[in-house]
């Protein structure tokens, strides 16, 4: 066994059991942090197939950003999680149809041919050579020159996304103040200071 197979199936084992944890611990902060351990060993995986492109992104945007700041979350707010198992057996009966449904896809997908791919004799190449160009460089040239307008439009998609639960979940409190920029800037001597004027041996 190669030392390349070996790793292969160290983060696979680990990624595998850290992905059942996740799904059975108790408490949800142990979950997410089997999530992270999920995610490093599958950025692993991407490194051990020459995609360090994806095991950065796996990295940098879901064990930076999404799991840590659902950690945050979960750590921070005051949730009853007892309270919140007691509805799942309501449930149980769909997510066991949909178990069997998932579970039947894998076996039809497993005891097929899927997994046989015939080469085709003048099969053309839409990437640059990995062994000359760099993953990353590849990934870039081909989404900013032959997919741009897709790119522009997925940055714009999850910008309105953005926006939109922004504007769903600001909610203005009463009897708070907030800053009105248009209001301070319109201000006059006249209006910012208020002269007082006490008399000796009295107070304000």
């Amino acid at each position: 066994m190669g030392l390349q197979a070996l790793f292969f199936y160290l983060f696979s084992a680990i990624a595998i059991a850290a992905a059942f944890m996740v799904i059975s611990a108790r408490n949800p902060v142990h979950s997410v942090l089997f999530l992270i351990l999920t995610f490093f060993n599958a950025a692993g995986l991407f490194l051990l197939a020459g995609a360090e492109f994806l095991a950065l992104i796996l990295v940098v945007v879901y064990v930076g950003a999404v799991a840590v700041l659902f950690l945050f979350v979960v750590m921070m707010l005051d949730i009853d999680f007892a309270e919140l198992r007691s509805g799942v057996m309501e449930y149980a009966p769909v997510g066991a149809l949909v178990g069997f449904i998932l579970a039947a896809e894998l076996v039809l997908v497993l005891a097929s041919n899927a997994f046989t791919v015939e080469p085709v004799a003048n099969a053309t190449q839409p990437i640059p050579d990995l062994n000359e160009v760099p993953n990353i460089q590849a990934l870039g040239d081909i989404l900013y020159t032959d997919y741009v307008h897709f790119f522009q439009a997925a940055g714009m998609i999850l910008l309105v996304a953005m926006i939109g639960a922004i504007v769903l979940t600001l909610r203005h409190k009463e009897n708070v103040k907030r800053q009105d920029v248009s209001a301070q800037v319109a201000r006059t001597p006249e209006t910012a200071i208020e002269v007082v004027k006490v008399k000796p041996g009295q107070g304000i």
